[in-house]
C-alpha cells in the first residue's frame, strides 16, 4: 500500500519531462519554423528590390547567370569614362558569350537636363533604339552638368542622327509619356542604396548580390563575376 505514492510519484515525474521535452522541441520547432518564414519574407522583399522592370531592356542574354544592374546619369563625368574604359570589354568577355546581362536604371539627379536624357532614351526605344540613343548620349557627353550638350534641341539632334521618326520622338518627348517612368527609376536606385553614379549591383543565379561603387575597371567585374558563376 505504500509503495503506490511512490509510483504515482514517479509517473508525475515522467509525465512532467515528457511535457517539458515536447514543450521545449515544439518551441523549438516553432522558432526554427518563425526563423526560415522570416529567412523566406526577407529574400522576397530583396527579389522585389532588384526586379527592375521599369529599366532599360536588358542587353544580352535573358537566361545569362549573372545580371549587372547599373545604375547611372547621363551627365555623369565618372559613368563616362566607365562606359569607354570598361564596358566595351566587359560586354565582349561576358555580355556577348553569355555569362552576364545588364540593365541600366536612371537615377537623374545631377541636373535639370538629366531626366530629359533618361526620358529621351525611353522615347527612342519606342522605336526599337533604345541602346543606340544610350550610346550616342555617353559618346557625347561634353562638358559638365546642365552645359547644353544635354538640352532638349541637342536630345531632338542625337534622335535625328539615328535616322528616328522625329515626329513620334517630339511627341514623346513633349507629352512626357516617361516621366513617371524615370520617376520609378530614381526611386529604385534610392531604395537600393545606390549614392553614387555609377553604381552597380550584380545579381547571381541563385540571388546572392555584390555592390560595387564607383567607376571600378573591368578587372574587379571580371573577378567578382567569377566568383558569382
Amino acid at each position: 500500500m505504500e509503495a503506490k505514492p511512490v509510483i504515482v510519484a514517479g509517473t508525475f515525474v515522467v509525465i512532467v519531462i515528457a511535457v517539458v521535452i515536447a514543450f521545449t522541441q515544439y518551441q523549438t520547432g516553432w522558432e526554427s519554423s518563425n526563423e526560415m518564414v522570416m529567412e523566406q519574407f526577407l529574400k522576397s522583399q530583396q527579389k522585389a528590390q532588384l526586379e527592375f522592370e521599369n529599366g532599360s531592356p536588358i542587353l544580352g542574354s535573358e537566361g545569362a547567370p549573372v545580371t549587372i544592374v547599373e545604375f547611372g546619369d547621363y551627365q555623369c563625368e565618372a559613368c563616362y569614362h566607365w562606359f569607354h574604359n570598361t564596358r566595351s570589354t566587359l560586354i565582349d568577355n561576358y555580355i556577348e558569350t553569355g555569362k552576364a546581362k545588364l540593365v541600366f536604371v536612371d537615377l537623374p539627379f545631377l541636373g535639370r537636363d538629366s531626366p530629359k536624357a533618361a526620358h529621351a532614351s525611353y522615347c527612342a526605344d519606342d522605336q526599337g533604339k533604345y541602346w543606340e540613343y544610350h550610346t550616342i548620349l555617353y559618346t557625347f557627353q561634353d562638358g559638365p552638368p546642365d552645359s547644353g550638350w544635354a538640352d532638349r534641341d541637342r536630345l531632338s539632334a542625337f534622335a535625328f542622327s539615328l535616322d528616328m521618326n522625329m515626329d513620334e520622338f517630339n511627341e514623346c518627348m513633349d507629352s512626357s509619356k516617361y516621366k513617371q517612368r524615370v520617376k520609378a527609376n530614381y526611386d529604385d536606385a534610392v531604395r537600393n542604396g545606390a549614392t553614387q553614379t555609377p553604381t552597380f549591383i550584380l545579381v547571381s543565379s541563385d540571388g546572392t548580390t555584390k555592390k560595387l561603387g564607383g567607376a571600378q575597371p573591368y578587372s574587379v567585374f571580371a573577378a567578382t563575376i567569377e566568383s558569382m558563376l
